[in-house]
């Protein structure tokens, strides 16, 4: 929580944080700012003290202060022309003049800053070399995933739980409508159809989860899972744009929006079979939903996230699957890791899988997935079934947008 920050800047003996870029779409920003609509500002926080927002641009300054934060005009204490004719203008020299001088005037010379935003990489650097020339005493950190803010931002306070509930409250409506939309769709064959009697394909079905997220004030940067038959059977494959919607393939939704603007996400997965489900994709799922049920009942406050992977791996073997925990390149049977957190990225701390450390448990205020599957793209199939999960300020885990688990939805044939 940002209640935390001072603390984990101070074991990390980390003076200052300065955050840039956009204050939207951009999680490390956001986090201090809220979603607004400035493209380019730089965030500094001194350890001890409240951040302070430089904005560039005088047109964006109202929409600067609608963060709450204190703000400054760059233009005002540092012109642009007048850096630029200083440094015989060279754009990365002025800007990086503009920054060394702010740090300059809060004190941070020569202190051990921490780097953070989601910034174009080449242009950045850039502008970071110049600096680091212009300031030789300062030192600029960096943290590959376990940062300052990602460690903050693992633990959500109630404000941000209840953002994550509303988001999912919309995601699951969405799911919900397209659940009857192809329900109500008629048949022909094996096939469902659109209202104009043409064949309904994924992108059909994908233009409408689109739609209705818009309608509901939510965004879909990360596009919409939605695979049938063997596509189901490799968990990141988004599903082939022209691919048919059949009865009794299994079809794997996983979606994943957030508030506008870059706020926060939830994260869903359901399989479907419509009609009816062969016996293989039945007992495929049966074996999921089995795991998914028992790595929730197993959860506990404080211990380190991949223990419920590893409890996964175990109970999948058991039904005689194979897993990442003996065959970490496996590509059919349980291939991925059971969960993540998720917040301001979809994807997040805490992290259970080989690349999770000690900082990933479950502490009180952790949003995160359960999410167990298992693949055969040579079989044609493959099954999913997530959910989004707060361990709240009574110590316990709840689902914060629960949604059936049904398998088989009806449809109508003739």
């Amino acid at each position: 929580m940002k209640k935390d920050l001072d603390e984990l800047m101070t074991r990390d003996q980390v003076d200052a944080m300065w955050v840039t870029g956009a204050l939207f779409n951009n999680p490390d920003m956001v986090y201090f700012t809220g979603v607004r609509h400035v493209t380019w500002a730089d965030l500094f926080k001194p350890r001890g003290q409240a951040p302070v927002l430089y904005y560039y641009s005088e047109m964006e300054r109202e929409e600067a202060a609608r963060s709450g934060l204190e703000t400054r005009s760059y233009e005002q204490a540092r012109p642009l022309d007048v850096l630029l004719a200083e440094t015989g203008g060279d754009l990365a020299a002025a800007l990086a003049a503009r920054v060394s001088g702010t740090l300059k005037d809060l004190g941070l010379a020569t202190a051990r800053i921490a780097l953070s935003g989601r910034v174009a990489f080449d242009s950045t650097l850039a502008l970071l070399e110049k600096v680091r020339e212009l300031l030789p005493e300062a030192h600029f950190i960096t943290f590959y995933r376990d940062g300052l803010i990602q460690r903050a931002r693992m633990t959500k306070d109630k404000d941000e739980a209840s953002s994550i509930r509303e988001i999912g409250r919309v995601t699951t409506q969405v799911v919900a409508r397209v659940a009857d939309y192809l329900i109500s769709r008629p048949v022909q064959g094996e096939t469902l159809l659109k209202e104009n009697g043409e064949v309904l394909r994924v992108r059909d079905v994908k233009a409408r989860i689109r739609l209705w997220l818009a309608e509901e004030g939510a965004d879909n940067p990360e596009e919409t899972i939605f695979s049938i038959g063997r596509d189901a059977g490799i968990p990141h494959n988004a599903g082939s744009p022209r691919d048919t919607i059949t009865l009794g393939q299994p079809i794997i939704f996983d979606l994943f929006p957030c508030q506008a603007g870059g706020g926060y996400f939830y994260d869903i997965t359901r399989t479907w079979c419509l009609g009816y489900a062969p016996p293989d994709v039945q007992q495929l799922y049966d074996d999921v939903i089995s795991v998914h049920q028992a790595a929730i009942a197993n959860l506990r406050a404080g211990e380190l996230f991949r223990d419920s992977q590893e409890l996964a791996c175990r109970l999948f073997a058991e039904k005689g699957h194979a897993t990442i925990l003996e065959y970490s390149s496996a590509v059919e049977g349980y291939v991925h890791s059971l969960g993540h957190g998720v917040g301001l990225d979809v994807h997040e701390n805490p992290f259970c899988g080989i690349s999770s450390t000690p900082n990933d448990r479950l502490l009180p205020g952790v949003v995160f997935t359960i999410e167990p599957g298992l693949y055969y793209p040579s079989k044609k199939m493959g099954v999913r079934i997530e959910d989004t999960i707060y361990l709240n300020p009574d110590g316990q885990f709840e689902v914060l947008a629960p949604y059936p688990y049904d398998l088989i939805l009806p449809v109508k044939t003739t």
